[in-house]
C-alpha cells in the first residue's frame, strides 16, 4: 500500500518527494544543504550529475510504500524512463537547519 505524500512524516523527506514528482528542480535544491552528498547502491555519486540523469531528464518518481526512522528511511517503487520501475530503499540525513545533507539509495 503506498503512502501518501503528504502523509510522510519528516517534513524535509516529504518535500524531497514531492519535488522528485513534481519534477520541480528548484524546489529539489532548496532542500538541499550546501555540499550535500549522496551515494546509489553504496557508492559516492556526484550529486547534480546523479539526480539530473536519474530523477529530472528521466522523468523519476517515487511511490512510497513504507517509512522508518522517523520518516528517515523509505522503501519506494522508484521509476524513470531509463530503467522502468524498481523497489528501491532510501535513507536520509536532515540538519537542524532542516536541509538534507546527505541521502543514499539503491535497490530494496
Amino acid at each position: 500500500m503506498t503512502i501518501q505524500t503528504a502523509k510522510l512524516s519528516d517534513p524535509a523527506v516529504r518535500a524531497f518527494v514531492a519535488a522528485v514528482n513534481a519534477h520541480d528542480r528548484e524546489a529539489f535544491q532548496a532542500l538541499l544543504a550546501p555540499g550535500a552528498t549522496m551515494a546509489d547502491d553504496g557508492s559516492d555519486r556526484d550529486l547534480d550529475d546523479w539526480t539530473d540523469r536519474e530523477i529530472f531528464s528521466s522523468h523519476g518518481h517515487m511511490e512510497v510504500d513504507n517509512e522508518s526512522q522517523g520518516g528517515r528511511a523509505l522503501l519506494a517503487r522508484y521509476s524513470n524512463d531509463t530503467w522502468g520501475e524498481m523497489r528501491t530503499r532510501w535513507n536520509f540525513t536532515v540538519g537542524d537547519d532542516g536541509r538534507i545533507s546527505r541521502f543514499e539509495t539503491g535497490q530494496a
